[in-house]
């Protein structure tokens, strides 16, 4: 019997997976998205209408994947495996317990490392030569539960979050590739984490962007990078009614000169793509 598998995203890095298994040759049972309404709701958020209607796959578009509508909806699939990707709801027991085989989730660092949120700029926040996807199986905790397989990301010197961004979505792409076969065929393997080695990264808000006083050149280049597009970016208050935003720049002085000079702790850092932004 053919194995039933469906997909929940409503970002870049979902889509890029799906698309990847349709070029492949595959093909999904379902995809699930959120309702249109709340696209203005969700930062980055992405249509499955195309991909779904060029593969004719059914689209289902729902409030909250732990509705009592959701998980009938997924259960009426009759599922072995679903894969949530890049979707902020945590699933709930019911959700989890949907589909036969159980549920597939990625995360963007080498887990158990950097379980939690905002792991791309965390990574270069925490000065890392390297990060990577996790395939694994959902389990109820956060980032928990057994890995299916992983893929290693190099994180160079002067990386932005623009930048790691697309290592991680080609990761993304590739992990599942890799996987793809090993699911079709019934064949997933499943390792436990090792726990001893467990870290958790907390949430980022906007306001950890801002540039302040103690800083030096050092933590505002790795700020600006790592809170630079598609993040909401560095940013530094000049008065009340003054925001600079700052989008790049280096420690060094461009040789043009063209470059909005920052006073930090121990030296200049230099804007070099910046814009400015009323607060009255």
């Amino acid at each position: 019997m053919a194995i039933r598998t469906g997909f929940v995203t409503c970002v870049q890095l979902g889509l890029s997976c799906i698309e990847a298994v349709l070029e492949w040759g595959g093909r999904f049972d379902l995809l699930v998205t959120l309702r249109d309404e709340l696209a203005p709701n969700k930062s980055g958020r992405i249509s499955l209408d195309a991909v779904a209607q060029r593969h004719a796959t059914p689209l289902h578009k729902i409030r909250h994947i732990n509705d009592a509508e959701s998980i009938e909806l997924l259960r009426s699939y009759e599922l072995d495996w679903l894969f949530v990707i890049g979707w902020s709801q945590i699933l709930s027991d019911s959700a989890l317990s949907s589909v036969r085989r159980g549920v597939l989730g990625m995360h963007p660092t080498l887990l158990p490392t950097g379980r939690g949120r905002a792991a791309i700029p965390w990574a270069i926040l925490k000065g890392l030569d390297r990060t990577g996807v996790t395939l694994f199986k959902l389990d109820g905790g956060v980032d928990t539960g057994p890995i299916v397989s992983q893929q290693v990301v190099p994180i160079d010197v002067h990386e932005t979050a623009t930048t790691l961004y697309e290592k991680i979505n080609d990761a993304h792409r590739t992990l599942m590739l890799d996987v793809w076969p090993s699911v079709c065929d019934d064949e997933v393997a499943l390792q436990p984490q090792d726990e001893a080695f467990a870290t958790q990264w907390p949430g980022r808000r906007p306001d950890d962007g801002r540039i302040r006083p103690e800083m030096g050149l050092r933590d505002v280049d790795r700020l600006v990078r790592a809170t630079t597009r598609p993040y909401p970016g560095a940013f530094l208050d000049l008065s009340e009614t003054s925001r600079l935003r700052v989008w790049a720049g280096s420690v060094a002085e461009p040789p043009d000169g063209k470059a909005k000079r920052i006073t930090v702790l121990d030296g200049v850092y230099f804007a070099t793509d910046y814009q400015w932004e009323s607060l009255g």
